[in-house]
């Protein structure tokens, strides 16, 4: 069922993909998933609506570091905020007593990773952002090392070495010192790995990694990528606009 709501979520019909999350945390009350997918329903369709997946925002340096136009008060997200409050509340509930439970270590990484990308992209809290991207690379290593199959956990530990290995040289110097380190090309193989083989989380990896590809001057690689998701999502109108943005700026690669 939250394959079906995933898929939906994609191909941005939001609306419908929430119908089936809810439907799912009716039928399964303690699983911490079905909270983090309804979670990510919120981020995703604020992401869509700010313009986040797309080559406009990622190739802008002031864009990805700084992010999304508005207010920290204008792009406030209650709905997610209490959901993803309410996904770590019922992830950790359970890892007091089953600390390897396979679930919630998902729920977690994906409830801190998910808040770390909103502090950072809509209310631009960067400080706090990494912290809890620290937080979430700690619990997607944590996932791994019981469960080896959940690549997943990939995206955290990609977006968290891409993103920080993109600040400024000084800045990086700066977290060098607190012991925070990032890593582009370290980051981009990560993503690639959840999108090779993730599970809910692979298209998302794999527009993350194409417009990785197209900062770092790797067309050819990026328009792999942005062909697979617009022939599995052709109701994802975004996908084919980035692919023929793409063909336009590269037209001989």
């Amino acid at each position: 069922m939250l394959d079906r709501g995933f898929r939906l979520l994609y191909d941005l019909n939001f609306s419908g993909a929430r119908e089936i999350f809810l439907r799912y945390q009716q039928q399964h009350p303690e699983d911490p998933v079905g909270k983090a997918a309804e979670a990510a329903s919120y981020l995703y369709e604020e992401f869509d609506a700010k313009g986040i997946f797309t080559s406009k925002f990622f190739l802008s340096d002031d864009k990805l570091l700084n992010g999304a136009d508005g207010t920290p008060a204008e792009n406030h997200n209650a709905r997610f905020l209490r959901a993803d409050a309410e996904t770590r509340a019922m992830a950790r509930r359970i890892l007091r007593s089953h600390p390897r439970d396979v679930g919630a270590l998902l729920a977690l990484t994906l409830a801190d990773g998910m808040e770390s990308d909103y502090d950072a992209l809509i209310v631009k809290k960067q400080m706090a952002s990494l912290g809890l991207m620290r937080q979430a690379e700690r619990e997607a290593n944590g996932l791994l090392a019981v469960d080896p199959t959940q690549d997943d956990a990939y995206v955290a530990l990609g977006a968290s070495d891409y993103v920080i290995g993109c600040l400024p040289s000084y800045k990086r110097a700066f977290l060098w010192f607190g012991g925070i380190h990032g890593d582009r090309a370290r980051g981009m193989a990560e993503m690639q790995r959840a999108a090779d083989n993730g599970h809910y989380l692979r298209p998302f990896a794999q527009i993350l990694l194409a417009l990785a590809c197209e900062r770092e001057h790797q067309p050819a690689r990026a328009r792999q990528l942005l062909s697979q998701l617009t022939s599995e999502f052709p109701a994802n109108k975004q996908f084919a606009h980035e692919l023929a943005l793409l063909r336009a700026r590269t037209p001989g690669d």
